[in-house]
């Protein structure tokens, strides 16, 4: 991916898919482009955000560019694709990974309320959708072919009880990958999902917090998910943020030319379609 320009959204986090995937197409070789709804994170004295990311980026000879920006607002996609072809003249990848909140969401429907729907709807879907068409429309204009990338998830290709809200919008990503890729074939730009099971990210310390039981800590219900999820997978062991960078990188490069409109799953086995 030597010259290749990437654009990775939801980069921010310390153990997230974004940071991974960012930091693989780094390593073989893409200029990136790393973006987060914050620039600079205060919940971990450890890591500031997109500014060590940034560092960590650079410091594999690669140049990149940080751009604070909510996926969900058109004005600011807008102006974020604006900055990466100001400085570097073109996207070849695009990384829809910014992903909402978990938390008040993961309630039964009767229970739902309707900004908490509206919420993981505006970011996972209308935000996936704003970055694609953005990134698009300069791909085509350059007319000379593109990768996108959108994290759905395995939960985007099963029901899940008080995962209503999420569940829906990860199955309308998918639907949103298929129709895109054939719009976007004539000028070859494939566009793929991919699906992951449940990762090892701070994602999983929300989720345990939403659905941690009474006299029951969100670090107790963190670990039991992930015994639980390690115990149902085939290979063994829960997945990793790299685990998802692998299949990312793999989707990015012209070792994937053949490839568009598939919705991958990245869950050890425990799915297997």
């Amino acid at each position: 991916m030597d010259g290749k320009v990437a654009l990775v959204t939801g980069a921010g986090g310390q153990h997230g898919i974004g940071r991974a995937i960012a930091l693989r197409l780094a390593q073989e070789g893409a200029n990136v482009v790393i973006n987060d709804v914050v620039g600079q994170r205060s919940d971990s004295p450890a890591w500031a955000g997109l500014p060590d990311l940034a560092r960590e980026i650079e410091a594999l000879d690669r140049q990149s560019l940080t751009v604070v920006a909510d996926v969900s607002k058109a004005n600011q996609v807008e102006e974020m694709v604006e900055q990466a072809l100001r400085k570097f003249g073109k996207i070849d990848i695009l990384v829809n990974n910014a992903g909402a909140p978990a938390g008040r969401d993961r309630v039964p429907v009767v229970d739902l309320e309707e900004e908490a729907w509206d919420q993981i709807q505006q970011v996972n879907v209308k935000g996936t959708f704003l970055c694609c068409r953005a990134v698009a429309r300069a791909m085509i204009e350059r007319n000379q072919g593109g990768k996108i990338i959108n994290i759905s998830s395995l939960s985007g290709k099963r029901g899940v009880a008080r995962y209503a809200a999420y569940c829906a919008s990860k199955f309308a990503v998918r639907g949103f990958t298929e129709s895109l890729a054939l719009e976007l074939a004539p000028y070859r730009i494939n566009v793929n999902a991919i699906c992951p099971g449940l990762i090892e990210t701070e994602r999983v310390a929300d989720i345990a917090a939403a659905l941690a039981p009474p006299g029951v800590s969100a670090e107790e219900q963190r670990q039991l998910l992930i015994e639980r999820a390690a115990a149902a997978t085939p290979l063994g062991r829960i997945g990793q943020a790299t685990d998802v960078a692998q299949v990312a990188a793999f989707l990015a490069s012209a070792e994937s030319d053949y490839l568009t409109g598939l919705s991958i799953t990245v869950a050890g086995g425990s799915f297997m379609g």
